[in-house]
């Protein structure tokens, strides 16, 4: 059973990767700041009595749905407000949304970087994020549960509801179209 500071210390682990997550997949800051916190709530109400170990899992499956749920209830408003108005689009403006924080830099703790290699560090972040945002949902899911998440195959199947080889097919999709991309963009890892 994970005790309460358990339970905080995960959760505190999870949440920037959470919210990044969540904002690839809804592209709005707002929603994805909500999307997270019920997540978290839901893990912490409804699991907080589970094994430390069986979080992270939990926590992603949770969070999928969560999306999920984000989509269909803006299908459903989209729908009814189309019904309601004729005038009324039932889309909401997404120029808005707050730039990403960068990840601290990487290295020795106190250990200043260069300006000149964390303005490239951030220019390159920033085009990675964006590709990632472009690609398929289901390919950006695997993607991100697989390498940033670092969960394996079969753990990466669980949270997806979906096969093994599927997992593998979107991961492979997915570095190929990112590899090309950057390619295009003359970026060379």
């Amino acid at each position: 059973m994970a005790s309460r500071s358990e339970l905080a210390t995960f959760l505190e682990s999870v949440e920037r990767r959470a919210y990044k997550r969540a904002l690839f997949a809804v592209r709005d800051h707002d929603a994805a700041l909500d999307i997270v916190q019920d997540a978290m709530l839901r893990l912490a109400e409804r699991y907080g009595d589970r094994p430390s170990a069986e979080l992270p899992l939990l926590m992603q499956r949770i969070l999928q749905n969560a999306i999920a749920d984000f989509f269909r209830r803006k299908k459903v408003r989209s729908a009814r407000i189309t019904l309601w108005s004729a005038l009324a689009s039932g889309r909401s403006d997404e120029a808005d949304s707050d730039p990403l924080e960068t990840l601290p830099a990487a290295g020795r703790p106190g250990e200043a970087e260069p300006p000149p290699d964390h303005v490239e560090r951030a220019q390159l972040l920033e085009i990675i994020e964006k590709e990632i945002s472009a690609l398929p949902a289901r390919q950006r899911e695997a993607f991100l549960l697989r390498y940033w998440e670092e969960l394996n195959v079969a753990e990466t199947a669980r949270v997806m509801g979906c096969s093994e080889g599927s997992v593998k097919t979107h991961c492979s999709r997915a570095a190929h179209a990112l590899a090309a991309a950057l390619r295009a963009r003359g970026i060379t890892l």
